[in-house]
């Protein structure tokens, strides 16, 4: 038997991959296109709100944070949640449950078949969380408004403080989607390399430095300065252009793949308490549909548990005047 040497080449090249990929299959890392799952509708303009707002399809929902905001006015038609009581549980350190979320989007009219935007302040912040809170219980159709609430009153759009009283719709959440969550021991499995999931932290440079152990006037805190031990810092607010607007799918996948992002292993995105971290989660999963999990419980849970590995270039000590 005989083989040219192109043909040689392409041998070695078709073994090499399918090696590749079985090793991948023997950690649990998939070996899917980078962009399998990117959602082309995950961001919507706000003419594209505005001209939708009639549909019975479309259903609003606010979730801003700023006290007061969504009374003084609103989209028409949005429905609020509150970040802080609705969509967690307000006694444990988790999320709302199946149950609970259940009877929340259906108080807010969501249907099955709902194309449900979400926007608010922050850029966005907590609305994103609402994204992922959705997703991880199963809706179909989720999506962010462009430039949140700032642009849209930016803009002169019109608000309104008529609160919505929608009829009870049917949608019904799903068992929570493991494959978009992520817990500590997965997080000390890829500090300590056991694992080929990339780490992104989206915090400022000087909260992953350790310079600082969170923005000033936050009060949620750790009592170690740092980062997770081989995570890259892209702070969030590099995802957006200076109106709060997404910047282009283009420009965005070329920000990750400068730090060695792209889409080729399992993604973890975390912050301070999981609100940032979910904004970035948005970017990576449904705008470059990368294979992404957001872990919530994020520095304020890793930072003070017992026995982790921590990086901390700056050195700050907690306590010490």
């Amino acid at each position: 038997m005989s083989f040219t040497l192109k043909g040689l080449r392409k041998k070695v090249a078709s073994l090499t991959a399918a090696t590749a990929i079985a090793s991948l299959a023997l950690i649990g890392i998939s070996a899917a296109p980078a962009n399998a799952d990117a959602n082309p509708n995950a961001v919507v303009t706000a003419d594209w709100l505005e001209n939708n707002l009639s549909n019975p399809k479309v259903k609003v929902i606010e979730v801003t944070v700023e006290e007061g905001a969504y009374a003084r006015g609103h989209i028409r038609g949005a429905v609020e949640f509150r970040w802080h009581t609705d969509l967690v549980d307000t006694v444990n350190r988790d999320v709302i449950s199946k149950n609970g979320f259940t009877k929340l989007a259906q108080s807010a009219g969501i249907q099955k078949d709902s194309i449900v935007v979400l926007y608010g302040d922050n850029n966005n912040w907590f609305a994103a969380w609402g994204a992922w809170i959705f997703k991880l219980y199963g809706a179909k159709d989720v999506r962010l408004l462009d430039g949140g609430r700032a642009k849209w009153e930016k803009d002169g759009r019109t608000l309104t403080p008529i609160v919505p009283t929608p009829a009870k719709g049917n949608f019904a959440a799903a068992n929570a989607d493991a494959k978009l969550r992520a817990f500590l021991p997965e997080l000390v499995k890829v500090a300590k390399k056991q694992s080929l999931s990339k780490l992104v932290d989206i915090r400022s440079a000087d909260e992953f430095n350790g310079k600082i152990f969170a923005p000033a006037g936050f009060d949620e805190l750790s009592i170690r300065a740092g980062h997770i031990p081989t995570a890259v810092n892209v702070g969030w607010k590099s995802t957006l252009n200076a109106d709060g607007t997404f910047k282009s799918k283009a420009e965005l996948a070329a920000l990750y793949k400068a730090v060695g992002i792209d889409g080729k292993r399992p993604i973890i995105t975390y912050c301070r308490i999981g609100e940032r971290a979910s904004h970035s989660w948005f970017v990576l999963s449904e705008i470059l549909g990368y294979n992404v999990k957001l872990y919530d419980g994020s520095w304020t849970e890793y930072g003070n548990s017992v026995g982790v590995p921590i990086a901390n270039p700056a050195g700050t000590v907690w306590g010490k005047k």
